[in-house]
């Protein structure tokens, strides 16, 4: 038998993953781990699993992660780092001049918008058991401090009738809920503008504002988020 008419024999997993899909070795992990863990489970995902998956040798994966639970933990802070970043910058700007409302609303955006691009819809994950765990204490108060920022944003946005009945933290929970609400609209589908217009105007009616004040709030977001280079 000639040497190219022979069976191709199995390859072994690779040290490193392809790169055709444009992702590094510690991005596609990422990426194959968010998808088990979404379509089976974390419990029922293993770190074989997830290397096979990706294409490599599941030693390959330790080079990168620890194990299933640093996975986990680098996958629910891209959901909340950059929105806490961005609404951190937008805190300081509030007291600076920019008008409570737009910066709300900007905010809103923005979170709905970051949530709406993490991978596989991680944040159906925020409920799961094991992130209860002290391990993800850091994610829970990365959350919590956004959480805050929606406090101080809402009560500086909101009228005086809904200040008298809804405590600043009550007022940044029920924000920040809203907000994730985004997390169940991926579960039957995309996410479109009108969705995340619809979900920022939500948030400024539960600060009491009318239909005027919520349209100048999502007109002037629109320059706060062009001006921090933002998507508007």
């Amino acid at each position: 038998m000639a040497p190219d008419d022979r069976p191709a024999r199995p390859g072994r997993p690779r040290a490193v993953p392809e790169s055709a899909s444009g992702l590094s070795p510690r991005d596609q992990i990422l990426d194959a781990a968010a998808a088990l863990f979404v379509e089976h489970g974390f419990g029922a995902t293993s770190t074989r699993s997830i290397a096979e998956r990706v294409g490599i040798r599941q030693a390959s994966l330790y080079y990168h992660f620890a194990g299933k639970d640093d996975l986990l933990v680098a996958l629910l802070e891209t959901s909340v780092r950059p929105s806490l970043r961005f609404a951190v910058d937008l805190d300081e700007r509030a007291d600076g001049g920019v008008p409570a409302p737009a910066a709300l609303a900007a905010l809103v955006r923005f979170d709905v918008d970051t949530l709406a691009r993490t991978p596989h819809n991680v944040g159906t994950l925020y409920l799961l058991p094991e992130v209860q765990g002290e391990q993800y204490a850091g994610f829970r108060a990365d959350r919590q401090a956004l959480q805050d920022v929606y406090a101080r944003l809402g009560a500086r946005a909101a009228t005086a009738e809904v200040v008298d009945v809804v405590s600043a933290d009550r007022l940044g929970s029920i924000l920040i809920q809203l907000v994730e609400t985004v997390i169940q609209l991926r579960r039957s589908g995309d996410v479109h503008a009108a969705d995340r217009e619809a979900i920022t105007a939500s948030c400024l009616r539960v600060c009491g504002l009318g239909p005027d004040a919520v349209a100048t709030a999502l007109r002037d977001a629109e320059t706060v988020l062009s001006t921090t280079g933002a998507p508007a």
